[in-house]
């Protein structure tokens, strides 16, 4: 079955019900959750990234589209938005969706500081509250380690005074994974973000162990590789055991594969189309790998 037959199918039975996806995959199983080490509280293993797809601008037309891609992505069972002022018009259309939804009370609100000084970064977080209309935000992060020094002094202090409830660093594209490392060792961080995926898997090495050992929670950018995982693969078979794990579509297999893995709490796939949307969310459901079967997909893309 490829991406858009799936797809097809799946359609009527996701406007109905997120229970109908989870039978769609399994009898028994629920939609896959993780903790936050710090806290002990449980979110949803996929969550919703908006860099690029969220950027539309003041367009009404792109706006209300996102908002029924937002309003899928609440009814499927996801929390975590993850947002930044790096990306454009994103938080400001994010606060745009959020109005329109009623801000659904399941939302797990997380943004960044990206700025070089600190007085801005103050000013960022102010501004990222009224963009989303949001307040307290569940998760603030230091975008990039982008003078990580100073902003850590900041959330650290609205941590305390209960301003903000996580506080955490990001990195991408596998960059400045030693400083990161460093900075996971010796500062009060509750959550790390950065990429994995079936190809990109370095942070096997260093930065999820640590994270496990540390109590880090980890949120998992560009777990398709931003796209490119499908022009690679798609065109290929998916493994003959599939069926062993739930699996009926590559996203699926490039999700589980890096939702399966222990130490990781949630990846932030990013899209604007609500059928994949959909596709992402039903990631969650249905049977999960467990070590044997990681080595089976890792051993299966290397052969391809």
């Amino acid at each position: 079955m490829n991406r858009r037959d799936f797809l097809n199918t799946m359609t009527f039975a996701v406007s109905l019900s997120p229970l109908l996806v989870q039978s769609a995959f399994s009898k028994t199983d629920t939609l896959l959750l993780k903790q936050i080490p710090s806290s002990g509280d449980i979110i949803p293993a996929i969550g919703m990234g908006t860099w690029i797809s969220f950027n539309v601008g003041g367009s009404k037309r792109l706006r209300d589209a996102r908002t029924e891609v937002l309003k899928t992505f609440f009814e499927m069972g996801g929390k975590m938005v993850d947002s930044s002022p790096m990306y454009g018009s994103a938080e400001e259309v994010m606060g745009y969706c959020l109005k329109k939804l009623g801000y659904p009370k399941s939302l797990f609100s997380a943004t960044k500081i990206w700025t070089s000084s600190k007085s801005n970064g103050k000013e960022q977080i102010l501004d990222s509250e009224n963009l989303w209309g949001v307040k307290p935000f569940d998760l603030f992060q230091i975008h990039n380690l982008l003078s990580w020094e100073e902003h850590l002094e900041t959330l650290l202090e609205k941590k305390r005074k209960g301003e903000v409830k996580y506080i955490g660093i990001t990195t991408s594209h596998g960059s400045r994974h030693e400083e990161l490392e460093k900075i996971m060792r010796i500062q009060e961080i509750d959550f790390v973000q950065f990429t994995y995926n079936v190809l990109d898997r370095e942070v096997e090495s260093r930065l999820l162990p640590l994270a496990k050992e540390k109590g880090i929670a980890v949120i998992i950018n560009r777990p398709f590789q931003g796209g490119d995982l499908f022009d690679y693969f798609e065109k290929y078979p998916l493994p003959k055991w599939k069926n062993e794990y739930d699996i009926k579509t590559w996203a699926q297999f490039f999700l589980k594969f890096v939702i399966s893995h222990p130490a990781v709490t949630c990846a932030i796939p990013a899209t604007s189309k609500i059928e994949h949307m959909k596709e992402n969310m039903t990631s969650m459901y249905g049977k999960i790998p467990d070590e044997r079967g990681r080595a089976k997909m890792i051993q299966y893309i290397e052969s391809l």
